[in-house]
């Protein structure tokens, strides 16, 4: 029975993550459908290739709207390797490949908040189960950086157990801050990786830690001093407090358990506030039971991905200058399109919700300690009876929300709704392009649709 438990322990330590990272990237690239997924999207058409035809290899640590975007600039950069009509369906593989990567890593990096696998397993799908990822932020390089986000604490607050371990959490904590300057907001879970130190014989000190942190703050530093020195287009507007706590409770927390965020406006003006209020109040609770009960750990990250949803959003409509009147909805805005950080937003709260279910159930099952009672006695069991509901009603939540998004889709075999649906779809543009550039042989250039833009393409690559 030993040797089965150390056998099934080495399967799922190596295999689990392998396989999680497959599953969600598949599944990621099969809500996109065929349409979005060879159709080159915003800055992936527009900045990042116009920067690589002219610069080369080079622009990876080129800012752009005030930030660095290292992963997005090297997918494109892959990308633009092969031929040239492979480009959009280079990049949208790619993308999911890198989500399907960092969910592999969540996957390995949560262990010590969240035990069992299977609930590791579902957390770590998030990224690819959010109802609203299909919609902006999914499957193209321009957004990769809010899938790094949620990535963030879990490579911040992990205590490495090796040296190889160590430098391997080090790339990608410098590849997470040169590409998401809003990682900065989970740099103090830093510490939790120093604290409490383990201890080492001889009483060395224990620096595994060391490179991560030194990368983190290395790279959230450039992107500070990147995001200073870069002049930025003042917002037109400035939205108020009620609209932004009103917009969060719409879109992000409304996006969890509608196939579509605005949809939840229209329940509102049909049925009252209550319909937004009562599902982020459960929420609410079920965060705040995690943090009671949880380790050190565990209540840092919780409250860490929680807030930082919240955050995210508030910035973001601060940033833009968006300023819809939320806290007031009339019908015309419930036919407005989601915005792309009530997914960003979004993604960590359910990534949240779904830590702190399995933090619940790890408790109750036994093995996290109780916090204020008895770890055996009547106080204790009934506390962990309550902790396991609790726990397995988050676990519903976060189920509901994946079935909400992504069960009509299987059963209709139809994508997600996307702002690229309608294309224009890359590849057979490249024909016509390329005879134009055959018919003037003066031509440096040729330009080509994009959603919701244009690309110019290098004639030499077409010739």
């Amino acid at each position: 029975m030993q040797r089965w438990g150390t056998v099934r322990t080495a399967v799922v330590g190596v295999l689990g993550p392998a396989l999680v990272g497959l599953v969600v990237a598949v599944v990621g690239w099969l809500r996109l459908g065929p349409v979005a997924a060879r159709t080159v999207w915003a800055e992936d058409g527009g900045v990042f290739l116009r920067e690589r035809v002219a610069d080369g290899p080079w622009d990876l640590l080129q800012p752009y709207a005030g930030y660095l975007h290292l992963v997005p600039r090297l997918v494109v950069d892959a990308a633009w390797a092969l031929p040239v009509e492979r480009y959009a369906l280079a990049l949208s593989l790619g993308s999911c490949c890198v989500v399907g990567a960092a969910a592999a890593l969540v996957f390995v990096l949560a262990r010590p908040v969240v035990g069992p696998w299977p609930l590791r397993a579902l957390l770590a799908s998030v990224p690819a189960l959010l109802p609203l990822a299909p919609y902006e932020i999914a499957g193209n390089a321009a957004n990769l950086h809010w899938f790094l986000l949620a990535l963030a604490p879990w490579v911040f607050a992990y205590r490495p157990r090796s040296r190889w371990s160590a430098a391997g959490l080090a790339l990608v904590a410098g590849a997470v801050t040169l590409t998401e300057p809003q990682a900065v907001l989970f740099v103090p879970l830093l510490l939790l990786a120093w604290f409490p130190r383990p201890a080492r014989r001889g009483g060395r000190p224990d620096l595994r830690a060391l490179p991560v942190t030194v990368v983190a703050l290395v790279g959230a530093t450039a992107q500070v001093l990147v995001a200073l020195s870069t002049p930025r287009t003042a917002a037109s507007a400035t939205p108020r407090p009620l609209d932004i706590a009103a917009g969060w409770l719409l879109q992000p927390v409304g996006g969890l358990y509608r196939p579509g965020a605005t949809d939840v406006v229209r329940s509102v003006l049909a049925h009252g506030w209550w319909v937004a209020v009562v599902p982020a109040l459960g929420i609410v609770a079920l965060l705040v039971a995690a943090v009671v009960v949880g380790g050190a750990r565990a209540r840092w990250i919780v409250v860490a991905m929680g807030g930082a949803s919240f955050v995210v959003w508030a910035a973001a409509l601060y940033a833009n200058g968006v300023d819809s009147p939320w806290a007031h909805p009339t019908p015309a805005l419930a036919e407005a399109r989601p915005l792309r950080y009530a997914a960003a937003s979004g993604l960590l709260l359910l990534s949240a919700a779904a830590t702190a279910a399995g933090v619940l159930v790890t408790w109750a099952d036994g093995r996290g300690g109780i916090r204020g009672a008895s770890r055996s006695g009547r106080t204790g069991g009934a506390a962990r009876l309550a902790g396991a509901a609790a726990g397995w009603s988050g676990v519903a939540l976060v189920v509901t929300s994946v079935v909400i998004g992504v069960a009509p889709q299987v059963l209709d075999h139809a994508p997600a709704e996307s702002r690229r649906a309608a294309g224009p779809v890359w590849a057979p543009q490249m024909a016509a392009a390329a005879a134009t550039c055959r018919a003037d042989r003066g031509l440096d250039l040729v330009r080509v649709q994009t959603a919701p833009w244009s690309a110019k393409v290098p004639c030499e690559r077409l010739r």
